[in-house]
């Protein structure tokens, strides 16, 4: 029984073992339908609650099979539930939403439709999310639609992108420099270098270096990258900011920093923040060293002023300072002596000049007049004489304004010096100087007379020696050698004439005959003779100027300075070379003229240049020298541009010299303008004629020399004239005064007896207004027949002359010269 009982119990066990399991899986069914049930209960809870709108189509048409409320809501849908979305969203979205949805349930693919406007929603802008959903067979049965609002995101992107512009603005318009670094692994180890990856403007102001974004610290500034490297690590790695100052050695510039890390250590980003202070290290250096040496200043400073003050009041010059009210601010000792010294009073600070002079009217008076002027704001110098015991002084008076630190007038202060011993001096060196002068004047006129000497010796051989062979050959009734004998005496006479022409044309004495004269047109006239002067193998250039003026000029003499200086150009350029004349009109200022050593005023500039071997300084100076020349001997007589020069001063106008050594010479003359007009047309002058003539006019002849008187007159009387003749101005003027004819007087200029041949000349035409005068002169009483201004009827003919020459100008003027 035992055993069977076993049995049955074992197998009642079984039994109840297994409805035991059938209940458990009875069990563990229900749970899972238990939890499906409450997990689908709380995805539909979550699915209605949601505030995103969210639906599920299924099958081909799409119907609805689940709306939540968002969706309803959000597209204003009532009980749609089993409907074709064609049918429900037809007529409320656009279609290509719709279109969408059905591509998204034909190609099996999630698809996004963006931006899509919620009705009645103005300005909302939202995406949807079309979802395919898969049967257990893996075919597309529906889709999920999930509504994402995408306003919130597009004012999130909105606020970063203003947040981003005014960064940038601040970044790109900030005074000071920033920017943005980023560590890396360099051959130096790791996070051993840097490149900067932002930086604004300003950092290249501030720190000196430009184009900075893409450069590493190593590269910028080797030597000194370890301690910037250093810097910025530990705020890369411990999250502090730091505050520092440091020189950047590369630039020489001085940087106040502000270092930051940007966000976790990971992105190995530091942010700086700089700024120049170069400056104020410098004025913190400058007040340093101010501060360090201000009480050795100081203490140099009072001792300068101790010093100073001792020396004023003991300088040589006197000082006074004086207030409105005539009463001493300040004197020094060297003036309160000399005060008392002179005027027998001794000033004191406080006190009223009147009062100290009160018992002295004229030195008051004297005192006063100049120290009103300097009070009346005026500055000036002025030289006092002062009688003292020691007889006369000489003050020299420097008075000015005395203003305070705002510019106003306050009084006067004077600065005197006793200038007696300065004067006598003055007056001493004057001396010698006159006689130094003298004595270079009579050195000078030793070599001249010497030159003269030299050259009339040689003339005078050769006149004297040819009248003496034609006397001994007239003796002897040899005549065959006579005329060669004149023509020797006659060449030597020329010659001598010549000598003295140049000699008065260098001492501005020679008689001129001046006239309104086109300088262009002479250039051009004298233009054919300077080619053929100067030879073939130097180039000759003419450059006149357009409107030139005129000149009041004596041509001839003119037209010989311009042969002279060609000539002379031409000896400069043995090999060769460019002769230029060139004419322009040139007006001097009251400035240049100082430098000039002529009157300011407009001026016609005739200029001949050469290419020729320079001058020197020295022969510079000297080229105006009369018988100065640097050309071998014999073949010069350097009185070539001393008579270019006398004559050119004599008419009023002055010689420059621009010459460079080895590369040639300018001349230029500046001769004054004719400002009456264009210059006069002249009428040719008669042909010189020694005929005789049939008439009996009556000349008569006034001159101090019988030999010349004997042969005028004779050459007249062969010529047919009635002659008279006077040896001095008052025997001439009696004649003259008297009621016989005369036609036509010649006279010398320089006559003995206290009346000149112009006085005479002048009281004669008060008798006899239409007489006409010949003058005769051997050299230049210029100033004494007008400075070449004769009246009407008068002409002038200069020693020596020839026979055939006067005899020539007196028939021009007898049948009827009519010149002025």
């Amino acid at each position: 029984m035992i055993p069977d009982d076993a049995d049955a119990i074992r197998q009642r066990l079984q039994v109840l073992e297994d409805e035991n399991a059938q209940l458990k899986a009875r069990l563990a069914i229900y749970e899972g339908e238990r939890w499906t049930a409450d997990r689908e209960g709380r995805f539909q809870q979550i699915f209605e609650q949601s505030p995103a709108s969210m639906a599920v189509l299924r099958g081909e048409q799409l119907r609805f099979e689940h709306v939540n409320t968002a969706y309803q809501r959000a597209l204003s849908l009532g009980d749609v539930l089993g409907k074709p979305v064609r049918e429900v969203l037809g007529g409320r979205i656009e279609r290509r939403f719709i279109e969408l949805m059905e591509e998204a349930y034909r190609r099996g693919r999630g698809v996004r439709a963006r931006n899509f406007q919620m009705p009645g929603d103005e300005g909302s802008q939202r995406d949807f999310l079309y979802l395919p959903q898969f049967d257990s067979l893996g075919r597309v049965d529906g889709i999920f639609v999930q509504e994402n609002d995408i306003a919130e995101q597009r004012r999130v992107e909105s606020a970063f992108a203003q947040e981003r512009e005014r960064y940038e603005f601040l970044f790109n318009t900030m005074d000071e420099g920033f920017c943005v670094i980023e560590f890396f692994d360099g051959p130096h180890g790791p996070l051993s270098d840097y490149i900067h990856i932002e930086a604004n403007p300003a950092y290249a102001e501030h720190a000196g270096i430009r184009n900075v974004v893409g450069q590493t610290l190593r590269e910028m500034v080797g030597e000194e990258a370890d301690s910037w490297v250093a810097r910025y690590a530990h705020v890369l790695h411990s999250g502090e900011s730091i505050r520092f100052e440091q020189e950047l050695i590369a630039t020489g510039r001085h940087l106040e920093i502000s270092a930051f890390r940007v966000g976790p250590a990971s992105r190995k980003q530091v942010a700086v923040l700089f700024q120049d202070i170069t400056q104020r290290k410098q004025v913190e250096e400058s007040l340093r060293q101010l501060n360090e040496t201000l009480e050795r200043r100081v203490r140099d400073a009072n001792e300068a002023r101790r010093v100073l003050v001792g020396v004023v009041d003991g300088a040589d010059a006197l000082i006074f300072i004086m207030g409105f009210d005539y009463r001493w601010i300040a004197i020094n000792g060297s003036g309160m002596r000399e005060f008392e010294r002179v005027f027998g009073v001794c000033p004191q600070i406080g006190e009223s000049i009147k009062d100290n002079l009160h018992a002295q009217p004229e030195n008051l008076q004297a005192a006063l007049a100049p120290w009103d002027r300097a009070l009346g704001g005026e500055e000036f110098v002025v030289v006092v004489p002062f009688e003292t015991e020691d007889g006369t002084r000489h003050y020299e008076m420097h008075f000015s304004r005395l203003n305070d630190t705002e510019g106003r007038q306050i009084g006067a202060y004077q600065f005197v010096y006793d200038i007696t011993e300065r004067l006598q001096e003055q007056q001493r060196l004057s001396i010698a100087e006159d006689a130094l002068g003298q004595s270079q004047k009579m050195e000078a006129v030793g070599q001249l007379t010497g030159g003269i000497a030299h050259d009339f010796n040689n003339l005078l051989t050769s006149v004297s020696g040819s009248l003496e062979l034609l006397q001994m050959r007239l003796s002897q009734g040899r005549l065959a050698d006579v005329d060669r004998y004149v023509g020797a005496a006659q060449s030597a006479a020329r010659r001598a004439s010549a000598l003295t022409h140049r000699l008065l044309a260098f001492s501005r004495r020679q008689t001129l005959d001046p006239k309104p004269t086109n300088v262009n047109r002479l250039v051009v006239g004298m233009e054919e003779l300077v080619r053929r002067s100067v030879g073939p193998h130097i180039s000759t250039e003419v450059t006149l100027a357009a409107e030139l003026w005129s000149s009041f000029i004596d041509a001839p003499q003119l037209e010989n300075a311009l042969l002279n200086l060609c000539l002379n150009a031409r000896d400069a350029m043995p090999d060769g070379g460019r002769l230029s004349i060139e004419t322009s009109n040139q007006w001097i200022d009251d400035h240049a003229s100082h430098g000039r050593n002529v009157p300011p005023g407009q001026y016609v500039s005739l200029c001949v240049t050469d290419t020729g071997t320079g001058m020197t300084e020295e022969v510079i100076e000297r080229a105006f020298e009369p018988f100065f020349t640097t050309k071998p001997m014999g073949e010069g007589t350097g009185l070539g541009l001393s008579m270019v020069y006398g004559f050119v001063r004599q008419s009023g106008g002055q010689v420059f010299i621009h010459s460079q050594l080895g590369q040639g010479t300018t001349m230029c003359l500046y001769l004054p303008r004719y400002q009456d007009g264009d210059e006069a047309e002249v009428e040719p002058a008669c042909e010189p004629s020694s005929a005789r003539t049939d008439s009996r006019e009556t000349i008569m002849v006034v001159d101090d020399e019988p030999a010349i008187r004997m042969l005028v007159i004779e050459v007249l009387e062969e010529l047919g004239y009635t002659t008279l003749e006077a040896g001095d101005g008052a025997s001439g003027l009696k004649i003259l005064q008297s009621g016989v004819r005369i036609d036509l007087l010649v006279t010398d200029v320089g006559l003995p007896g206290g009346m000149n041949g112009r006085q005479l000349a002048d009281l004669a035409r008060v008798e006899r207004p239409d007489l006409k005068v010949l003058f005769i002169t051997g050299y230049a009483e210029n100033s004494v027949i007008g400075n070449g201004h004769l009246a009407p009827g008068m002409r002038v003919l200069t020693k020596p002359f020839t026979m055939e020459a006067v005899a020539s100008r007196i028939h021009e003027m007898i049948v009827g010269d009519n010149a002025v």
